[in-house]
């Protein structure tokens, strides 16, 4: 059996069918995994045409909110895939996302408020001029459903309640069997590929033993959903995160807490640490109504819990990411608090970077080399989401000491403590010169633009030409727009007297792209050449006047840096792969050599 022949039709795309026992199914990839990253990658893969099957231990999807910030990244991915108005739909817009609050409560005293996720008039600047798209909030509640339901209706095969058991590789293929936690009975899949989707706990990752630095559970959080409408307090400072300082309300003596939306502004959710080292604390429901009451200041406020549990933060990034036929994405390779919002995000772009590579090699047109290049780009991003957001989390330390709170031995002291910062005293001046500074370096954990949109990819799938991205004033926090090779391709609008396109739009993830200038139209012939030659989707794209694309405003000619006549080759994933300066003698050669290369072919 092959690929959708293996089961019988569905009738809504998410229905579970019944398979004989000892069928062994095939299909090109399977995904174990329905979160971010398992279901971003079946929805790229079924949007390419290739036969998967999506397989999750799980009856549904996500049942707590968990990942919620959304940056532009993976918007952009979401836009690529044709689902951005469905996110939208479901998300916090933008303009409510960014009034972080620090409080002894909601209903107490304003310690004060940082701007967030470029929402701070000269952020938005630099955030609207980088991207089509904006960070915006969407629990993973709302956001898993909408990869797995367009995933399903593209062709992925998803299967809920099938537990991951193991797997063998051969030199032509993946043998995954699998548990029906339904019937209790075991069957088998035959893939070309397998993508381990799993979490932090993975099963994969162990099973082909991926290299890890770091530890896990470094430090213990506690999570308490809830609803109560608390507009009255908050739609006037609209944010997703209210944290609270708050003397006398500490559970494993942390003493601080987030109050963070789920939906504006009667659904919500409480993080409280808790000292790991110490037995896991027991919450009630009587017990988490009064740490709701506390934290939110509102002694008699009428509660809903909808849930607790708890988990650990951890500290932890995989140097390699796969072994043979065999790769893992999302938090099976980088793992980590959730300062910076960068999970869901990086797990989405995992899996962006991944796909075209695997579909490339499935159709005949790339070496199964160009497959370690997976490895080789996203390792490095792996590692420095994970230490940004541990390094974020870390910083709130600054806040604390700034307070005074950290010497305090008792709830009066740290009442004082914090009392002390409206003092006309040498003490107090000195107290609110800390706080400015501390919350300064809180725009490394929020507004942390160069981290959520700078990676640049160094590997056989990118040519370079000598050059070298240019320099940031803060690598972290100002992303700087390029297309020296490895960088993504920068963001300019475009098209014609009717329609506006973005930059990206022009390259969709179907296929390769060659954008040039009208002194290039050259270019046009050498790109059909070459993708005959090569039997690959390759498209080019000639923008200026007279043509199907205009430079709407100019600025794609301040963006490009290549002459008219030059061109950049994008790929599937939007990072430059090559660029020739100018118009060579021949460029079709020049172009055939520069993609066997990146393919492998040479």
């Amino acid at each position: 059996m092959r690929g959708v022949s293996a089961v019988p039709e569905f009738n809504d795309g998410l229905a579970e069918t019944e398979l004989p026992l000892g069928t062994v199914v095939t299909t090109d990839v399977v995904v174990v995994g329905s979160g971010p990253a398992g279901a971003t990658a079946a929805l790229l893969l079924s949007s390419l045409g290739i036969d998967n099957i999506m397989i999750t231990k799980y009856r549904w999807t996500a049942n707590t909110p968990r990942a919620h910030i959304t940056n532009q990244r993976a918007m952009e991915v979401f836009r690529d895939l044709g689902i951005e108005e469905q996110v939208n739909a479901d998300a916090t817009e933008h303009a409510l996302v960014g009034d972080t609050v620090f409080c002894t409560s909601i209903a107490g005293e304003e310690i004060g408020r940082i701007r967030t996720w470029g929402t701070r008039p000269d952020r938005e600047a630099d955030y609207r001029l980088a991207s089509p798209c904006l960070t915006v909030d969407i629990p993973q509640t709302y956001l898993e459903p909408i990869l797995v339901r367009n995933a399903a209706q593209r062709g992925t095969q998803t299967r809920f309640s099938t537990e991951y058991l193991s797997h063998t590789q051969d030199a032509d293929g993946v043998t995954v069997t699998v548990l029906d936690r339904v019937t209790g009975e075991q069957y088998a899949i035959r893939a070309r590929y397998l993508i381990g989707a799993d979490g932090a706990r993975s099963k994969v990752a162990a099973d082909i033993d991926l290299p890890y630095e770091g530890a896990m559970d470094i430090a213990g959080s506690m999570n308490i959903t809830f609803k109560a409408d608390i507009s009255a307090r908050v739609a006037h400072r609209p944010s997703v995160l209210y944290w609270v300082i708050q003397p006398g309300s500490n559970v494993g003596g942390i003493g601080a807490g987030l109050v963070r939306m789920v939906r504006p502004w009667n659904e919500w959710l409480i993080v409280w640490g808790y000292d790991i080292a110490e037995p896991a604390p027991v919450v009630d429901e009587a017990a988490a109504i009064q740490i709701v009451r506390n934290l939110l200041g509102m002694p008699d406020l009428e509660v809903e819990i909808t849930g607790t549990s708890l988990w650990g933060n951890n500290e932890m990034y995989a140097t390699h990411l796969q072994r043979g036929r065999v790769f893992c994405a999302g938090d099976a390779v980088h793992r980590h608090p959730p300062s910076n919002g960068l999970g869901s995000n990086t797990s989405v772009q995992d899996a962006y970077n991944l796909v075209w590579k695997l579909a490339a090699v499935l159709r005949g047109y790339a070496d199964p080399a160009l497959l370690e290049t997976y490895s080789a780009e996203r390792a490095p991003v792996a590692e420095r989401i994970v230490k940004r957001a541990n390094k974020s989390s870390r910083e709130f330390v600054d806040i604390f000491a700034a307070l005074g709170v950290l010497e305090a031995k008792d709830e009066a002291a740290m009442a004082a403590a914090i009392e002390e910062r409206k003092a006309n005293t040498p003490a107090g001046e000195a107290k609110r010169a800390a706080l400015v500074r501390a919350m300064e370096l809180k725009n490394y954990e929020f507004n942390a633009h160069g981290v959520e949109l700078g990676q640049f990819y160094t590997s056989t799938a990118i040519v370079p030409d000598g050059s070298t991205p240019p320099e940031s004033r803060d690598a972290d926090l100002y992303y700087v727009m390029s297309t020296v090779p490895g960088s993504r391709l920068p963001h300019a609008w475009v098209g014609d007297s009717m329609h506006r396109l973005a930059m990206m739009d022009l390259a969709p993830y179907t296929q390769w792209t060659l954008i040039t200038g009208v002194a290039g139209e050259r270019w046009e012939s050498a790109a059909e050449k070459v993708a005959r030659d090569l039997g690959m989707p390759l498209t080019a794209v000639v923008i200026g006047p007279g043509r199907a694309v205009t430079d709407l405003y100019y600025d794609w000619a301040k963006l490009r840096e290549v002459d008219e006549g030059g061109a950049l080759l994008v790929r599937p994933d939007k990072h430059i792969a090559w660029r020739s300066m100018g118009l060579p003698e021949d460029p079709a050669g020049a172009l055939h050599a520069a993609l066997t290369a990146i393919l492998g072919r040479s």
